[in-house]
């Protein structure tokens, strides 16, 4: 299938495919820094992002251990051939906020070869002839079972995040580069009445877990800051967080998370451990500031 790949425009000049080792944030930072602001659109199976003035654009940012801003000629090379023409490619992830202010948050099944086991929002790639609500429309009822119609939802972008796989260089070299776009989608429902009214049922080939986190246990996952080792405030939460675990056949039952599991970081080195993604982190943080001011 034709991908929806990443077009840079800088400088008023013609739209340029992103190239795989090209960090996206990087080329519109003028000083290394992590965040820039930019403008983007959807045009003829183009993602195109482009500078923004201060204070007008959309978040883009990226981890400060990104594996593409840190490459060295070396390792570029040492990237195989058919990788490094895969371009950029362009994701679409559902904050879904509910009437009681909780978001749905999924965990990857263990057997998925990009991120298993770690959680994020309902999302995947844009196919051709999408737009970006109907991309993230799609995915969330592909992986949740969750229909939801696109004049009830109100959408909006929260940012964009500079996604790497492996994430970090010490990982292994860089394998997907991802633009991610997390857009925010507001239901008049509560979690309960949607996960009856609208059949919450997983996909086990994607999904093995999923959970409607409120803004307590969010403010907890996002102060885990990947990279850092400053201790995490737990807002008097308990250990353990309710859950609904995913069969092999797609049947939910109820179990205990320990709460650890979403205030991990991402390791350093060696495997994975079940935690918050960091661009999932990133989005969430934006959407506990949508709260405090509605309007921003």
């Amino acid at each position: 299938m034709r991908r929806i790949l990443v077009h840079v425009c800088k400088d008023r000049a013609a739209p340029q495919r992103a190239q795989f080792v090209q960090s996206i944030t990087g080329h519109f930072g003028e000083r290394g820094e992590d965040e820039v602001e930019v403008n983007c659109s959807l045009e003829k199976n183009q993602f195109l992002i482009s500078r923004a003035e201060k204070g007008r654009g959309t978040p883009l940012k990226r981890p400060a251990f990104c594996p593409i801003k840190h490459l060295s000629v070396a390792e570029a090379a040492a990237i195989p051939l058919d990788v490094q023409q895969r371009g950029v490619d362009v994701g679409v992830a559902i904050i879904l906020q509910t009437a009681n202010e909780r978001v749905l948050l999924t965990r990857r099944a263990k057997e998925l070869r990009i991120f298993p086991n770690v959680w994020v929002p309902p999302g995947g790639h844009l196919e051709p002839d999408e737009t970006l609500l109907e991309a993230g429309l799609r995915e969330l009822q592909e992986e949740t079972g969750l229909k939801l119609e696109p004049e009830g939802v109100s959408p909006k972008i929260l940012g964009l995040w500079e996604s790497v796989y492996p994430p970090m260089l010490s990982r292994g070299l860089p394998q997907r580069h991802h633009i991610v776009i997390y857009m925010l989608l507001l239901s008049s429902r509560s979690h309960l009445q949607l996960q009856v009214t609208r059949s919450l049922s997983p996909s086990p080939a994607e999904v093995s877990a999923c959970l409607w986190a409120d803004s307590r246990l969010v403010r907890a996952a996002v102060s885990a800051v990947d990279g850092e080792d400053a201790e995490v405030p737990l807002h008097g939460l308990q250990s353990a967080i309710s859950v609904s675990q995913v069969s092999p056949d797609g049947a939910l039952s109820d179990c205990s998370l320990p709460l650890e599991a979403l205030v991990s970081r991402a390791p350093v080195s060696g495997p994975d451990v079940e935690r918050v993604s960091t661009g999932t982190k990133f989005a969430l943080e934006v959407w506990l500031q949508t709260l405090e001011t509605p309007d921003l």
